[in-house]
């Protein structure tokens, strides 16, 4: 994966896009922040799109562990 900024910017764009889309790469898609994204996206587009951003830069990215992709306290 790329770097924590590059991935946090790459994933702000697509939440302004098409904010479930963000949700997922920084998620996935059996989150509860992706299924709030998605209803909130499939009601009304801009409560859809400020949550999503306020999701995706609140939480910073988690560093990759060992094998590259999850962290080293997963992976024991």
């Amino acid at each position: 994966m790329s770097s924590g900024g590059c991935s946090t910017c790459l994933e702000t764009i697509f939440s302004v896009v098409l904010p479930p889309l963000g949700v997922f790469f920084r998620y996935g898609c059996c989150s509860s922040e992706f299924f709030v994204s998605l209803a909130l996206t499939a009601l009304f587009y801009v409560p859809g799109i400020v949550y999503s951003v306020w999701v995706i830069l609140k939480t910073p990215p988690e560093p990759p562990g060992i094998d590259g992709e999850r962290p080293y306290y997963i992976l024991a």
